[in-house]
């Protein structure tokens, strides 16, 4: 059974260690280095909205926040990542859901965006099932300055 809660401090050397290479921390956090460093997740979850941790059972499972969000009009989510001990077992949608009502319920806004880069088919796929539909696309460079394409996509209230 899956659960949420706001992040705590203490959640962040767990979390910190779910991107299990250097691609996998870019897909969930482009501008940090890896090995992420607990400290660095706090203090950008300190300039996020809604930091959101998912737990099974007595482990931590996921987690995710809004990179901005204004009420009334949109929030954008990010920082979407899952403990690879439990990847594939509805995680992701349940903490991309839980994000989505927040964002739909208590902030009212009129769409979520969400961003995913070309490489992250699972992402992709998981999205497009949550009704987010692409609406841009750009190109990034990763670090050693491999062109990327990030496929920015909307879900609209209603």
């Amino acid at each position: 059974m899956l659960d949420h809660r706001t992040l705590e401090s203490s959640d962040a050397k767990i979390i910190s260690k779910f991107p299990q290479s250097e691609e996998e921390l870019f897909y969930m956090f482009p501008k940090a280095e890896y090995p992420l460093q607990p400290e660095i997740l706090l203090k950008e979850a300190g300039k996020r909205f809604y930091p959101t941790v998912v737990i099974s059972g007595d482990r931590l499972a996921g987690y995710g926040n809004f990179i901005h969000a204004e009420h009334g009009d949109s929030c954008s989510i990010g920082n979407v990542v899952v403990n690879p001990e439990i990847r594939q077992k509805g995680v992701a949608s349940y903490l991309v859901e839980t994000l989505l009502t927040i964002a739909f319920d208590q902030l009212k806004v009129r769409f979520v965006r969400i961003s995913c880069f070309n490489a992250n088919t699972p992402g992709l796929l998981l999205y497009r099932k949550l009704g987010f539909t692409p609406v841009d696309m750009e190109v990034r460079l990763t670090r050693n300055e491999q062109r990327v394409a990030v496929i920015h996509m909307h879900k609209y209230a209603g």
